[in-house]
């Protein structure tokens, strides 16, 4: 091998190690990797950012924007709102969730589905007294099979299609992943429906709610100031500062039947007020003893304290890239701040009420939160987190549904007709609903993940390098050695499966980049279309079934479900399976070798 050969395969090693470690974002990951493509020659200077001026970077970034504004436009919402199911068959109920976030899936961004179905999923749930469990896992895994179904439907597809310019001259186009897509999605969603929600361990369905992840009755107390006490005087601030050293949090004041939100820490306490006291029964008592407190017993709910005309209680979880991820409350400074109070964490289904202060959020963590009515959407939607409770409709909410759903309509249009490229036509649309306002200016580039744009702006490079320095026809003549004699049909079958492996630990764009040339090379080898292997990859880098890290979709229902990182591979096992079985025959008959 030459020295290029051995300096992209040691990048390659040491980003897929990175990747599965999880300690840095992949983004991070990729650029580093870039810039030792750079520094040891194996990228060229003016090659190293033409990643991100790629049709599939620029792809990528409109269909964000779309996405967004689908959901602002609350076109999803309507849509769940009609064709939610009552049906006390619970098999139905599942088929008709899975598939709803199927087809929303192969129309928008597969993350950006799942976080608008997820709260509708949930409130449906309750309603009909189901298991979350159940339910989430289904509506995540239906979501990433509805990406395989069209161009747009997940950014591996983007990247495939791209990359078919590179050895058929033209891209593949909007539709045509459906033929294979479309009846493995419907496979699945059949399989999920019948049998594979069955696989979920029954500890996990167990669980009614998710408000079940939080026992928050059992750590709310209240304590009254009473004459003469020391504590008389001083700011909440200055008495949470005692109580931060018995693991207790004093979230608000009862006075005169008005409760004051707790946050800001500033308002000085009276004589007779009440003090509502989060923690467990132990550090209540020693929080009392140490204040001169005096605990007053109520027939009210616990969790009512909390909550008043401007103050609520919310569930959210972290999701994956949230700004909040890998940090402390103290360093994101919560109250002081954000103006919110965290109340308990649930990780894997299991509650975290003390120690709070020094707790490192991870993706797929539910926060129970306490803050200000009106100012609580925009606080959890900066922390890039999502809130787990169905959002209402507003008035003229079906007017603005119907103008982006055309809009989205006429740019899809437009390029099956062949008048515009489809890359033209999504920015088209992408300016329009900006233009609109169903995107504000604002929101533009909050809208848009940068991370994802940044991974595909530094591994497309990273791709190129591979086929430039003959890495990929080494890996190529590797793999046909390993299956020496192995008919194409065959090798077709050895591309998914390793696509497979790489989806279920690495993020699927990244794979979909390493593993088109590779794919590529090898039906060239053996002398047949490269359609039907680039499809394989296709359908491959899709199918992140067996963990909790191989999609964004799967680390977000972690927390609400409750989820163990085993549980996933029982039913994403089985439904790999039979994906392979399916989908194999359906892309040698569509895209004959």
């Amino acid at each position: 091998m030459s020295y290029e050969q051995y300096a992209v395969f040691a990048i390659l090693t040491g980003t897929f190690a990175l990747f599965v470690w999880g300690r840095y974002r992949y983004d991070i990951v990729a650029m580093l990797a870039l810039l030792a493509a750079v520094i040891t020659g194996t990228v060229t200077l003016p090659e190293a950012f033409n990643g991100f001026g790629h049709p599939a970077t620029i792809t990528v970034a409109a269909v964000l924007i779309i996405s967004k504004a689908l959901s602002n436009s609350r076109a999803v919402d309507l849509m769940s709102k009609y064709l939610t199911p009552g049906t006390k068959y619970t098999t139905l109920y599942i088929a008709v969730f899975a598939s709803i976030s199927a087809a929303l899936s192969a129309v928008m961004n597969n993350i950006a589905a799942l976080a608008l179905l997820m709260p509708v999923a949930l409130e449906s749930a309750e309603k009909t007294k189901r298991s979350t469990a159940s339910i989430l896992m289904p509506v995540s895994f239906g979501s990433i099979l509805g990406g395989m179904v069209t161009l747009i439907g997940t950014p591996p597809n983007i990247v495939i299609a791209a990359y078919r310019t590179n050895v058929a001259g033209t891209p593949f186009r909007m539709f045509d992943f459906a033929p294979v897509g479309g009846l493995v999605t419907l496979t699945g969603i059949a399989f999920i429906a019948v049998l594979g929600w069955h696989l979920i361990p029954k500890q996990r369905r167990a669980r009614m709610s998710y408000h079940d992840l939080f026992n928050i009755e059992d750590y709310v107390a209240e304590a009254q100031i009473p004459e003469g006490s020391g504590a008389a005087g001083k700011s909440l601030g200055e008495l949470n500062k005692v109580a931060d050293e018995y693991d207790a949090n004093i979230v608000g004041i009862i006075r005169n039947e008005r409760r004051i939100f707790a946050a800001g820490g500033r308002e000085k306490v009276q004589e007779g007020d009440l003090l509502i006291i989060e923690a467990g029964p132990k550090e209540i008592d020693n929080v009392v003893a140490k204040l001169g407190l005096s605990l007053v017993g109520t027939d009210v709910s616990k969790t009512s304290l909390l909550k008043s005309e401007d103050v609520t209680v919310v569930e959210i979880v972290v999701t994956p890239g949230s700004r909040i991820e890998g940090q402390t409350p103290d360093s994101l400074r919560f109250k002081r701040r954000q103006k919110l109070n965290l109340l308990a964490v649930s990780r894997q289904g299991r509650s975290y009420l003390k120690r709070l202060k020094a707790f490192r959020f991870k993706a797929g963590d539910v926060l129970l939160v306490q803050g200000e009515v009106d100012q609580l959407p925009e606080t959890i939607a900066s922390l890039g987190c999502l809130p787990l409770a169905e959002r209402k409709l507003q008035l003229g909410t079906q007017n603005k549904a119907m103008v982006s759903i055309m809009i989205f309509a006429a740019a899809i249009i437009t390029a099956i007709i062949g008048i515009l490229p489809l890359q033209i036509t999504l920015i088209m649309a992408a300016v329009a609903m900006v233009m609109l306002n169903i995107v504000p200016v604002r929101d533009v580039y909050e809208a848009i993940d940068w991370s994802l744009i940044v991974l595909l702006g530094a591994m497309i490079p990273i791709g190129g390098a591979l086929e430039a320095t003959g890495a990929t026809q080494l890996i190529v003549n590797g793999i046909l050695g390993f299956a020496s004699g192995g008919s194409p049909v065959m090798m077709l079958l050895v591309v998914m499966i390793i696509t497979m492996m790489l989806s279920d630990v690495l993020n699927n764009t990244a794979t979909a980049v390493v593993m088109a040339p590779i794919s590529a090379g090898i039906a060239l080898k053996l002398n047949v279309s490269a359609d039907p292997f680039l499809m394989a990859v296709a359908v491959g880098a899709s199918c992140a079934f067996l963990t909790p890290i191989g999609h964004q979709n799967n680390t977000m229902i972690m927390g609400p479900g409750g989820y163990k990182f085993g549980d996933y591979w029982r039913m994403g096992l089985p439904l790999e399976i039979i994906i392979i079985a399916v989908s194999i025959p359906l892309i040698l008959w569509i895209w004959p070798l």
